[in-house]
Order: C-alpha cells, then structure tokens, then sequence
C-alpha cells in the first residue's frame, strides 16, 4: 500500500509539471524521478520531458535507460520506461549511437498465460528511427535483422524505418519481406515504403498483388491482398497509380474490393482521380454510388467538394443515397 501511495503522489506531481515544465523546480522534480526505480513514473517523466523538449535533461534520461536495463524484466516489466525514453532522446535528436544499438537489439521475454512473451518489440522499432535520424552507417544491417523479427509490429517498424532512410538500397529488403509473405499489417507498410523509395520500379510488383487470385484453384480475388495493394497506391498521389486502380476497380467482382477501390483512388487527391469517384454518384449502380458517397467522405470538411456530393445525390433523388449523405 505504501508503494502505491507514493506513485500516486509522484503521478500527481508530474501531472501538475504539465503545466510549467520548464520551471527550476520542476526539472528537479523530473530529475529525481528519472532516478527512481518505479519504471511507471520514469516512463511518464521522460514523456513529458520529450514533449517539453527539456533538452538539459539528456543525461538524466540515458542514466535512466542504463537504471531500466539492469535486470530488465524485473524493473521495467513491459518496456514501458525504456520505450519512453527512447522515444524522448529521438524526438531531441540524441545522437549517440549505442544506446540505440542497445535498444534494437533488446528482447525482453516475460511470463504471460500460458509461456512468455516478448515485450520489446515497440522499443526496437523506436530505436530503429533513432538510428535512422543520426545516419548510423550499419544502419541498413540492423534494418534487415528487425525486418526479420519475429513479432510483426517489430517488422512495421522496420519497414516504416527503411522508407525514412530514403536509401533506395532499403527497397531489396523490403520486395525479399514481400516475396516471402506476412502479415498483412507489415506487407502494407512494406508496399507503401517501396513506393516512397522506388515509385516508378515498384508498381509493377503492387499490381502483382492487386490481380492476386486465392489458391489452389485461383478463381476468385484475394480479398486481402488486393486491397493492401489498393490502399498502398492510394497513398501515391500520382496519375499513374489512378489509371492502374481504375483499370483494376472496373474488372473486380469481390463487394469489398470495389469499395476499398474507390476509397484508394478517392485517396490519390488527383482532380481526374475525384471526377471518376464523383461520376459514380449520378451514374453508377446504387451499389457503387454508395461506394462513391462512402470514399468521398474523407473530404466532408472540404464544403465545395461536399456540396457537389450533395448535388448530384439530390438530382439523382434516391431515398438510400439521399439518407448516405445526412
């Protein structure tokens, strides 16, 4: 009980540094905090400090990491104080290497129900950009060794990191991650990575999974696939990937693809991309139209291109179209 009494007042006091966390006395509160042993309250301390960007305060958070490394599990069970301050010395631009080295090569197996688990896949995906921003030079190495990692949130950040190298070399690694197969959470970041990097040489592997077809028989969509295929070409923005999806969106029988399809190009943010989405809503099957409303409504907030929307619905007069857009 005295254990819980004390973090409840520590937590209360760094609620209140919130608010002047730049003030003598609360960088002394936050620096004797980041000495504690109560991972909970480091964890929150260090997250203030990278949000006030208390920069006299590096020392303190990297004393705090070599605190939290010393029987991990036992002191920092979850990575939740390691993760904080990582992510802290990124934000502030810290740039010594080893402690990022330390942290990407950190796996942390802890008791759950049933065996263990390991616990610091976010924190080796954090320090992945920490190594990242400081242009590590063996950078793409630990890239490749986390693009590998067993747990797949571990393999996103890996894949996020190589799209923030902005080192066409990262795209061989990512196309092996694709060939090979995954989860579809870490095969979307992995295709939209490569067409950050590689646009123009990427397309023709993302239309490989767009027209991807279920096995063994092949006769039906890959539902799945294709739509991370779609999703990753709407976030390039380019004409090119508008013609691909259209082509693709017009053959396409599965219900779910032609609505995650016009939800793709309504993403490119291409006039001619807008105008096909938007033709769908006087002209198209009562189905499609409301595809067309539905992918259209990430630009509610945008009051010309809504009242268009709305036109074309009232001309065309359809009470299930017409109650889409209240």
């Amino acid at each position: 009980m005295a254990k819980s009494r004390k973090l409840e007042r520590t937590l209360a006091e760094l609620a209140q540094i919130r608010d002047s966390p730049m003030s003598e006395a609360s960088i002394a509160s936050l620096r004797r905090v980041l000495k504690s042993k109560c991972s909970v309250a480091v964890a929150q301390a260090a997250k203030i400090v990278g949000e006030a960007v208390v920069a006299q305060l590096v020392p303190d958070l990297v004393l705090a990491w070599d605190q939290m490394m010393i029987s991990p599990t036992e002191v920092d069970p979850g990575c939740f104080a390691k993760k904080e301050i990582a992510q802290t010395l990124y934000r502030l631009e810290y740039g010594e290497e080893s402690l990022f080295l330390q942290g990407i090569q950190h796996v942390q197996m802890e008791a759950v129900w049933g065996g263990k688990e390991d616990t610091a896949a976010v924190l080796r995906g954090v320090c992945a950009l920490g190594l990242v921003r400081m242009n590590y030079p063996l950078v793409m190495n630990e890239l490749a060794e986390l693009l590998a990692d067993p747990k797949p949130e571990a393999r996103v950040a890996a894949a996020r990191a190589i799209a923030y190298t902005e080192n066409p070399e990262g795209t061989s690694l990512l196309r092996l991650r694709v060939r090979i197969g995954d989860e579809p959470q870490v095969l979307s970041e992995c295709l939209v990575a490569l067409l950050k990097l590689a646009p123009s040489q990427s397309l023709s592997l993302i239309k490989r999974f767009l027209y991807a077809r279920k096995e063994p028989l092949g006769l039906a969509e890959n539902v799945e696939i294709a739509e991370i295929a779609a999703l990753a070409l709407g976030e390039l923005r380019s004409l090119e990937a508008f013609d691909i999806l259209r082509t693709w969106w017009e053959q396409v029988e599965a219900k779910e693809l032609r609505q995650t399809g016009l939800l793709a190009i309504a993403m490119l943010r291409h006039d001619d991309a807008l105008e096909f989405v938007l033709s769908l809503v006087p002209s198209g099957t009562i189905s499609d139209a409301l595809n067309a409303i539905a992918a259209l409504r990430i630009y509610r907030q945008d009051g010309r291109l809504w009242q268009r929307v709305r036109e074309v619905v009232e001309e065309r007069g359809e009470a299930t179209l017409l109650k889409a857009i209240e």
